[in-house]
This record gives structure tokens, C-alpha cells and sequence, in this order.
């Protein structure tokens, strides 16, 4: 789907209502004036920084041959999760949209190490398997897996399908394991599983003639664990643009850029005035981020994991009254 069809659809964004201010001084050169217009730290606009950087990636995997796809994405992690710091831009139609997006979780390993993240800003970064966290740096979008979630209620008589398709990303340095990780895009909802149903009939029924049934959630804006997450609107036009056409996805901040961050704020000085950029709203909130490597990170989630076991699982009761 063209970008253009994207900005027609009505999507509650108002950040599609009003042309961002521009941010002329110290931007590049190299970045055309349209796309200029929406460089910026406010709703709806893009980081110089963040921009740039998703461009050279762009641009480096069209040369390589890597990607043939019009449009490219980029994600600011440092924004306000009820914020729209995901973006689609495709230059050759001169087109921008700005979207919300999730982060990771992160997690908190009670009496070993808390990781964990709020729902509105990401105060920790990483690469460890199993952490929930998100990692900024480079990915190409590969094939996109659709998978049957279950039965959800969307009348009093009648019961609904849920599948969810899932977008793997593929990355490089720091963000090489995505695979490993399972990182990628979808949407932002899921199936809260209560109970099985009886139905036969069903092409997804179990060797009992069961299906899963259970509460649709929709968790836009929120927290994930890791991926990248759109409200299912958004996810379903993002995904048709890359199904069979690969794309770059930039996301910030990188390794590099939280540490200098974190030392210019223990120095007393903002990111601003060091040169650097974060989110002056996040930061105040979150104090200083961190990054969580994997050699650091990834021993003591095995050896949490170790020491606490998780219980069998046990089987899903008939549903009743239902």
C-alpha cells in the first residue's frame, strides 16, 4: 500500500492534521526541504538525529540491493509512549506519518535485578534474550508469520477468529539477535486465553474438538515485550507495505548514545547542551537511561530462571456460560 492511500484513511492521528513547524537551523544539507519541514522535538515531528541516521540506513541497504521498497520506518524510543514517534516516510511521493508505538517492558527479577520500564517512558535498553527490552540500532523487515490466537465474543451469539501476524526483523551489531529474540513488528493486541470450547467444526479444533476462547486485549501506546508494536489499524497498513518488500526500521536511542547520555546527565549537564538528544519530557521522568548488554544481562536471567522455575503448565478449564 502506497503512502499516499496511508495518509487518506482517517486514523484519529492529529498529528496528520497540521504540518509540523520546521526546525531549520543545523539541519542537513542532504535532507530535502518537504522532508525538512518535519524535523523537530514536538508531536508529529522527527529528531534531526534520528532522521539522519535512518536515512544513511535506508539509503546504504537500497545500494547494497537489500531493499527495493519506496518507504522506509523509523522509531524514536525516547518519546512518551502516548506520543506518535513511529514513522512511515517515503520520499518519492514526499510523504510523512507519525504514529504511536510501543517499547519494551523490560522486567523486574525481585531481589536480583529490575529492568523494567513504565508505560509512558524507557528508562532501560537492551539485547538480552528474555529481557522485554527494546534495542535501538539497525533492522530490514523480513516475512511476516500469522498465527491463530484463539475464539473471542463479538456478539451474544457469535464468536470471532483471532489471528495475529507477527514481522521479523532482522538486524546487525548490536541488534544481530533479533531473530533470536523473536524482535520484530505487529499489532498491539492479544488474547487473554480463559477457557476451551467445544467446537468440532473448527479447522483449528485440538485432537478433543477444543478451541481456545478467551478476552481480546488492545495494549496501543503501552508496553511490549521488546517488538515493536502498533495499534491494529496502523499494523495492518504497515504490514501490507512490507509483506514481500523488505524496508529498513531505524529505531533510537543506540548503545552509544544512552551511555553518553547517562554520563553527561551524572556530569550535571543535559544532553542539549553536550550535543546529544534524548526526550527532555522522558528524561525528567525516567533521571538517567541505561543500556543492559547481553554478556551483562543474560546470566543473570538464566540463573534467575534457574532458581525459579516455573510451575507445569496446567490444562485450560471448559468454558461455562459462555
Amino acid at each position: 500500500m502506497r503512502l499516499t492511500s496511508l495518509l487518506a484513511i482517517t486514523c484519529g492521528l492529529s498529528a496528520l492534521s497540521a504540518l509540523p513547524q520546521s526546525v531549520a537551523a543545523g539541519q542537513s544539507a542532504d535532507i530535502p526541504a518537504w522532508l525538512a519541514a518535519y524535523v523537530g522535538e514536538g508531536d508529529g515531528q522527527i529528531a534531526q538525529p534520528v532522521l539522519e541516521r535512518a536515512r544513511a540506513l535506508y539509503q546504504r541497504k537500497v545500494s547494497a540491493g537489500a531493499v527495493r521498497n519506496p518507504c522506509y520506518f523509523a522509531m524514536d524510543a525516547t518519546r512518551p509512549a502516548d506520543g506518535h514517534r513511529f514513522y512511515v516516510i517515503c520520499e518519492a511521493d514526499r510523504t510523512f506519518r507519525a504514529i504511536s508505538a510501543g517499547h519494551g517492558s523490560g522486567r523486574n527479577l525481585k531481589g536480583v535485578a529490575d529492568f523494567s520500564n513504565g508505560r509512558q517512558c524507557a528508562k532501560n535498553f537492551g539485547n538480552a534474550r528474555d529481557s522485554d527490552l527494546t534495542t535501538g540500532g539497525n533492522y530490514v523487515t523480513s516475512e511476516t508469520k500469522t498465527s491463530f490466537k484463539g475464539y473471542y465474543r463479538v456478539s451474544s451469539k457469535q464468536d470471532a477468529v483471532f489471528k495475529r501476524s507477527f514481522v521479523q526483523f532482522d538486524g546487525e551489531g548490536e541488534t544481530a539477535n533479533a531473530r533470536d529474540r523473536a524482535i520484530g513488528g505487529h499489532p498491539a493486541s492479544l488474547l487473554a486465553v480463559q477457557c476451551v470450547k467445544k467446537n468440532p467444526g473448527s479447522q483449528y479444533a485440538d485432537g478433543d474438538g477444543n478451541v481456545p476462547w478467551g478476552k481480546l486485549v488492545d495494549y496501543s501506546g503501552g508496553r511490549s515485550n521488546g517488538c515493536t508494536s502498533w495499534s491494529p489499524a496502523d499494523a495492518r497498513q504497515i504490514i501490507s507495505m512490507v509483506q514481500g518488500k523488505p524496508t529498513t526500521v531505524y529505531i533510537y536511542p543506540e548503545s552509544t548514545d544512552i551511555a553518553a547520555v547517562a554520563k553527561s546527565v551524572a556530569a550535571g549537564r543535559s544532553p542539549a547542551q553536550a550535543g546529544l538528544y534524548w526526550n527532555q519530557s522522558c528524561l525528567k521522568q525516567i533521571g538517567k537511561p541505561k543500556f543492559w548488554s547481553r554478556k551483562t544481562l543474560e546470566p543473570i536471567i538464566v540463573k534467575y530462571r534457574e532458581d525459579h522455575p516455573l510451575a507445569p503448565a496446567q490444562p485450560l478449564p471448559m468454558c461455562q456460560g459462555q
